[in-house]
């Protein structure tokens, strides 16, 4: 992998490798761009077959951060640890509390979080060695679970789509297609089934189904079975990549909004449901309710202010409507233009010369 021929073409800022022998960590931190405000991007901790893998999954993950970010409206940049190891075997405290120091060093300009493989006792570990990290526990001033906040902007993103698509945003008679049943999940079906929608639900987990069916009065249907499903909205909200050539021709749903992430397997799948008029609402933008929660943290959690601010998805996703009908693009395109051009228009505003920038932490 030539780096910085892969850091010139998406113009990233900084690549730092981390390492503390007597802890084992093995960690990358990638920070894409700060335009907007510190990177602000979880930590996680994956067992990589190479360290090459590691670098591009940190490379990618934190440019997917700033347009995550950007496109959320929040003064944050994007960026992204990777930790090389066996997150059920390799942790140790002393690991976590090293790569703590290592984002001290880092003077702000990177905020950490948990991700895929860290929990939140781990974060409180970093923030053992620094203030530069979210998700804490409660107790620490955290904001605690995000998936009930995550759900909510979900369900609003979710009726902005159903405006574009039938005219009105209420979901009341709407037959809805949930795939995975997870806690957002859980608690978007409690959303839906409260405003009386119709739910048709499928998880490979029986307990979770069996809960929604007993609760919300759902149909449960086969894991297989549900793109094919006679709906007005699909909703993913577990893997990702379920959009592809398999499903796409089995969908009669007229929209696609749900909090899984990496929805499109490829931006070729994109294009052909934007070809088939189906609404579909970027996963990125929709399910961006967790991270506009925990960036709250940074200003010293009000949970009322973060709800209000996790209410502008539904405009946001209006708005990627409106470009997506203006430059003739696919929604997908359209909410990466969203976040560049508030990026591009922030950068022309910052031109002026400034000896020291504020700290968003302690507005020094």
């Amino acid at each position: 992998m030539e780096i910085f021929k892969y850091m010139e073409k998406y113009d990233y800022e900084q690549l730092v490798f981390c390492q503390d022998k007597s802890s084992g960590l093995k960690a990358i931190i990638a920070i894409h761009d700060t335009t907007l405000g510190p990177a602000l991007g979880g930590s996680r901790m994956w067992t990589y077959a190479t360290e090459e893998q590691a670098i591009e999954d940190a490379l990618r993950l934190a440019r997917g951060m700033t347009y995550k970010n950007a496109a959320a409206g929040l003064n944050l940049g994007g960026g992204k640890t990777v930790i090389i190891g066996d997150p059920f075997k390799d942790k140790n405290e002393e690991m976590f509390r090293a790569l703590g120091r290592f984002i001290q060093g880092l003077n702000g300009r990177y905020i950490t979080a948990e991700d895929v493989g860290t929990t939140v006792t781990d974060m409180d570990l970093i923030h053992e060695e620094t203030d530069y990290v979210t998700g804490i526990s409660p107790t620490f001033g955290s904001s605690g679970n995000p998936s009930p906040i995550t759900a909510y902007g979900v369900y609003l993103g979710m009726k902005a789509a159903a405006k574009e698509a039938f005219g009105v945003d209420i979901l009341e008679g709407r037959t809805i297609a949930v795939q995975g049943l997870g806690n957002v999940a859980y608690t978007l079906c409690e959303y839906l089934h409260k405003e009386g929608a119709k739910l048709i639900v499928t998880d490979i987990n029986k307990k979770a189904v069996d809960r929604v069916v007993h609760d919300f009065n759902a149909i449960a249907v086969d894991p297989d079975d549900i793109y094919k499903q006679d709906v007005d909205i699909f909703s993913p909200c577990a893997l990702g990549a379920i959009i592809n050539d398999e499903t796409i021709p089995q969908l009669k749903a007229k929209v696609i909004a749900g909090s899984a992430n990496n929805q499109l397997k490829d931006s070729k799948h994109g294009q052909i449901i934007h070809e088939q008029g189906i609404v579909y609402a970027p996963d990125y933008v929709i399910n961006a309710g967790g991270v506009i929660n925990v960036a709250d943290e940074l200003y010293g959690y009000n949970r009322e202010r973060a709800m209000k601010r996790v209410e502008t998805i539904y405009d946001s996703i209006l708005k990627i409507f409106d470009i997506s009908k203006r430059d003739n693009i696919p929604t997908y395109l359209a909410a990466n233009r969203l976040a560049e051009e508030r990026i591009e228009r922030v950068a022309k505003s910052r031109k002026q010369f400034l000896r020291n920038g504020k700290n968003i932490l302690n507005g020094r």
